[in-house]
């Protein structure tokens, strides 16, 4: 695999793959399905996303890395990351959850607004003619990934900040991050909204800030969370509940980096689409 290393905390492997954009047997890109609709874009990160992202994952299940002989006995986590259309994996974290776990989550507030999750079971996913199982961690062999990571800010514009927090930035230009991040009310259905100016005295962010890992809850070598410390740890629970091993205070969902001048850190803007480059 790509990353075989050591802590005091023992061992971790690590292969990474990307979900890409669709291609046709010219080489092609093929267009993906329209987002205008509210029911599109369900229908999108119900199944077609799934299949994304269960082709990528299901093509490293398959090189049975954990046989190597340097890889035997340790924790083997598959990190992959979404390029399958621009700005996507600010808005596809979900469609990887609903795939690994095999579960969809209904919500709704009873008469006294507290927030009631119901799971419901996942069997396919079909966009087409093409229909995978869902349930990644179910499949058989996957018992050998111990857990799959991914991390929304994966991008160059996480380089970008992370450049100017440690002093290569330009008192010409200005960073702006907007985006969602989790929400810490028990009962909230909807995540909480931010935008920061990157350098500013009160910003913060480190290298693992928007990474999560899904525990895989029939891993035959089991991750160690503190090996991945700060990242967004989650599991699934036998009732179908998908909930946190351990979680930051802050850990953004998906979000938009705009650079611009001091004077108009707007100006670089696309159409109606939004303004900067994600991560």
């Amino acid at each position: 695999p790509d990353f075989v290393g050591q802590s005091l905390l023992g061992p971790l492997a690590v292969e990474a793959v990307t979900a890409n954009q669709t291609r046709d047997e010219k080489g092609a890109v093929v267009a993906p399905p329209p987002l205008g609709t509210d029911e599109e874009k369900k229908a999108f990160l119900a199944d077609y996303m799934p299949i994304k992202f269960g082709s990528a994952l299901y093509s490293k299940l398959n090189r049975e890395y954990w046989t190597k002989t340097h890889v035997r006995g340790k924790p083997f986590v598959l990190a992959i990351q979404d390029y399958s259309l621009p700005g996507s994996m600010t808005f596809t974290r979900s469609a990887l959850s609903l795939y690994l776990y095999g579960y969809a989550h209904d919500w709704m507030h009873d008469d006294d607004g507290k927030l009631i999750v119901t799971p419901r079971r996942i069997v396919s996913h079909k966009w087409g003619a093409k229909e995978i199982p869902s349930g990644f961690f179910f499949l058989p062999g996957a018992e050998n990934i111990s857990a799959v990571l991914a991390n929304n800010s994966g991008t160059i514009s996480k380089f970008n900040r992370m450049g100017m927090l440690t002093g290569f930035g330009s008192d010409r230009i200005v960073m702006v991050r907007t985006g969602a991040a989790l929400n810490p009310d028990p009962n909230a259905s909807q995540p909480l909204t931010f935008q920061k100016i990157v350098g500013a005295p009160d910003y913060e962010e480190s290298w693992i800030e928007g990474c999560e890992v899904f525990h895989n809850p029939l891993a035959t070598v089991p991750l160690d969370p503190e090996l991945l410390p700060g990242a967004a740890h989650l599991r699934l629970r036998d009732d179908g509940q998908v909930v946190p091993i351990s979680m930051p205070d802050w850990h953004p969902l998906g979000s938009w980096t705009i650079i611009g001048t001091p004077g108009n850190p707007t100006a670089l803007r696309n159409d109606d689409l939004p303004l900067g480059d994600p991560g």
